[in-house]
């Protein structure tokens, strides 16, 4: 249980750890990180009155995940950003081992935030089929910085009785005057799956229907988020336990969505094929909202739970970060992500980079188009993006700390947008068609290619106070 009690009793800590952090030669520029400790799952993403709400997985004291909270940053213009204090606490019976993600929701003047609340049982569980609680928790609050009293919504009990104890993640939709919250579940059989709930006034919430593919894809859904663009159902997941194919589910976890035609006024929907959002080593739990201005945004942790690589940055006090925001748009059977148009604020003056062309910048947004054959991409002095045999090649080289390769079937390359930041790169395909996000550590910034001329802008910091 962490409290705001105890985190204000230990804030020379806190300070201790951020001094750390901020002497890191790979801390981001333009990403939004830890002032300490870990970050995981992007939560809450919401406007309101002109001010962007992004709170994340965090544990301000332990840089290796421990007492999670909600962290909180704010910014009116996704350029400036302010640090908050964390929002909410692991500090009720019905959260004490984890305030774990959630999402928002405005209503009536009010932002209505919905959370899993984790209890783990003193005992002999395996914490699957037994041992412990996932409970779905409400609070409400005007300003995004301070709330009423928890409400317990869902509990165990509430769920199929064919479940686990794995049901988490609330994320509402809100069709025809119902509010439909939509919950990544496993059930007995090891089936992933989506339970939905209904409800009138996003209080009381009653059992509605159950989302699943025909056969089983994984053995836990994690993170569902459903909307419609440009009159297309999508149900973002990310399922764990999908068996790793050629050029496909190369992660320990997989993101990405399913297209999906939803009738929930007779519930029935029809699924499509899955498709990853990213395929890069880092990105995972991703999650959308609507700004005042009709985009549709997404963010996703830069990070993957359970992998078998590692970050350095260990060694002074932090752990992770966000990708950059990215505006979803759905066009002709396809998702495409672009990255927000205020990051162009970030531009410093224009450089032509031809063909054989070299510059060391360490903090860069790259551009090539009309591409049209084979290429070979220096991103570091040892990472390359190559494309041969219509295969899209990620080679991460000795940058990795455990990251090595990934491979994409591409049948053809048009454009290429480079977001390159100290510690992290993502890469953006065929005007994002295609995504792969990645961290990697060298100091070496040597960026090159033989075969293609480049539009380069040096990129200034993000502001983050």
């Amino acid at each position: 249980m962490l409290d705001k009690k105890y985190y204000h009793n230990n804030l020379d800590k806190l300070k201790q750890m951020s001094e750390e952090v901020s002497k890191d030669p790979f801390l981001p520029c333009f990403h939004i990180y830890p002032k300490s400790g870990w970050l995981n799952d992007p939560n809450g993403l919401c406007q309101v009155d002109g001010t962007y709400h992004i709170y994340f997985q965090y544990s301000p004291f332990d840089e290796n995940k421990k007492d999670i909270l909600w962290g909180h940053v704010s910014s009116k213009d996704l350029i400036n950003f302010t640090r908050e204090e964390p929002f909410i606490y692991s500090d009720s019976e019905f959260d004490r081992d984890g305030a774990y993600s959630g999402s928002a929701f405005v209503a009536n003047n009010e932002i209505n935030f919905f959370y899993t609340g984790n209890v783990k049982y003193d005992g002999d569980y395996d914490y699957v089929n037994d041992g412990r609680e996932h409970n779905t928790i409400r609070v409400k609050s005007i300003d995004g910085v301070t709330y009423g009293c928890k409400e317990l919504l869902l509990t165990n009990s509430d769920y199929p009785k064919n479940m686990t104890k794995h049901v988490r993640d609330p994320k509402i939709f809100n069709e025809n005057n119902f509010y439909y919250m939509f919950l990544g579940a496993r059930n007995r059989e090891d089936k992933g799956l989506v339970l939905v709930y209904k409800s009138s006034d996003l209080k009381d919430f009653s059992y509605f229907m159950t989302i699943e593919s025909v056969e089983n894809f994984g053995y836990m859904w994690e993170c569902p988020d459903y909307f419609k663009l440009n009159k297309q159902g999508i149900l973002i997941c990310c399922p764990q336990g999908v068996e790793k194919e050629d050029f496909k589910y190369q992660n320990i976890y997989q993101a990405g969505f399913f297209p999906i035609n939803m009738d929930l006024e007779n519930k029935k929907y029809e699924l499509g094929d899955f498709y990853e959002l990213d395929y890069g080593f880092d990105f995972y739990a991703p999650q959308t909202f609507e700004d005042e201005n009709g985009r549709r945004i997404l963010i996703a942790w830069m990070g993957m739970p359970d992998a078998n690589y590692t970050n350095p940055t260990i060694e002074y006090k932090w752990q992770h970060c966000l990708t950059i925001p990215r505006e979803l748009k759905y066009d002709e059977g396809k998702l495409y992500q672009k990255p927000i148009s205020e990051l162009c604020k970030l531009r410093e003056e224009k450089l032509s980079l031809e063909r054989g062309g070299k510059c060391n910048l360490q903090v860069y947004e790259a551009f090539s188009n009309d591409i049209s054959s084979d290429f070979e991409i220096n991103l570091r002095k040892d990472v390359k993006l190559s494309y041969q045999e219509e295969t899209l090649t990620l080679d991460m080289g000795e940058s990795s700390y455990g990251r090595k390769i990934r491979e994409i079937k591409i049948e053809n390359i048009e454009n290429i947008r480079i977001y390159s930041d100290k510690s992290s790169l993502e890469i953006f395909i065929n005007d994002g068609s295609y995504v792969l996000s990645t961290r990697v550590y060298s100091l070496d910034y040597l960026f090159y290619s033989k075969d293609l001329d480049f539009t380069i802008y040096p990129l200034k910091n993000i502001i983050i106070k």
